[in-house]
């Protein structure tokens, strides 16, 4: 692997404050997105990821004014999801200062709009976003299941499959979460890394589990190219950012 490995904190952003819950129930305040955004960049990460956890399931667009703020205040580059259905939002986040826009509920619900959005702006700024649980449900293959409307909505659908799916219709990324390990702080859901990345060559953002800097090497092993994570940094020390880029320099893989 020789593209270096890239560290995302990610801001679950509701009603213009970031919270942080487990397995993506019981949300706390962890503090303003804009003095976040700063902190983060300032401190050495690589990326930001501004997600919308109920835009999708209070029916309303993503919050286009902390979005801009946030961009006014972070030189690095910024993914906003939550809410994102038409290629229309693409271009107003985009508008915003958003480098990269990430979509879950809308693409399920209809798969044409990934081809829609990347013919349009390219598939360099869509993400798809991708939140799964184990399940038994029939039909699925893998084991895992999409979910929907930021985790609440079971869909029948096989992740694995649904990955190849999007990456076939053209998404530049996968951010991929794990609703059983989200916000749990025992580590990444590694068999699921491995088979969205025996699915797809496109990139893969793990997200979900990680509670301390040695979680990250494992999950960049299993074959993420970036790994993103919440709690650990909102209500971990400051220099969190730097002790996971030390981590993963250590296990030797090339980190920015």
């Amino acid at each position: 692997m020789s593209v270096a490995i890239r560290v995302i904190p990610c801001l679950d952003v509701d009603a213009g404050r970031v919270v942080k819950g487990v397995n993506f129930e019981g949300l706390r305040d962890a503090g303003d997105p804009v003095e976040l955004a700063k902190r983060y960049n300032a401190a050495g990460a690589d990326e930001l990821t501004f997600l919308d956890v109920t835009a999708s399931s209070s029916n309303r667009d993503t919050t286009f004014d902390v979005v801009s703020q946030t961009a006014e205040e972070v030189f690095i580059p910024l993914t906003v999801g939550g809410g994102v259905r038409t290629p229309e939002d693409i271009d107003k986040l985009l508008r915003a200062g958003a480098d990269k826009a990430s979509i879950n509920t809308a693409a399920v619900a209809r798969p044409e709009v990934i081809s829609e959005i990347t013919d349009r702006f390219g598939s360099q700024v869509l993400v798809l976003s991708l939140d799964a649980r184990r399940s038994t449900h029939p039909g699925l293959e893998s084991g895992y299941e999409v979910t929907t409307h930021g985790g609440r909505q079971r869909t029948g659908r096989d992740a694995v499959a649904w990955a190849r799916e999007a990456a076939e219709r053209g998404v530049g990324e996968i951010l991929l979460n794990s609703i059983d390990a989200d916000g749990t702080k025992n580590g990444f859901d590694l068999e699921m890394i491995r088979a969205v990345r025996a699915a797809v060559k496109v990139p893969l953002i793990a997200s979900g589990g990680a509670g301390e800097p040695a979680h990250f090497p494992p999950a960049i092993e299993a074959g993420a190219d970036a790994v993103l994570a919440a709690s650990i940094f909102h209500f971990g020390p400051v220099h969190m950012i730097a002790e996971v880029k030390q981590a993963i320099r250590e296990a030797g893989f090339p980190v920015r």
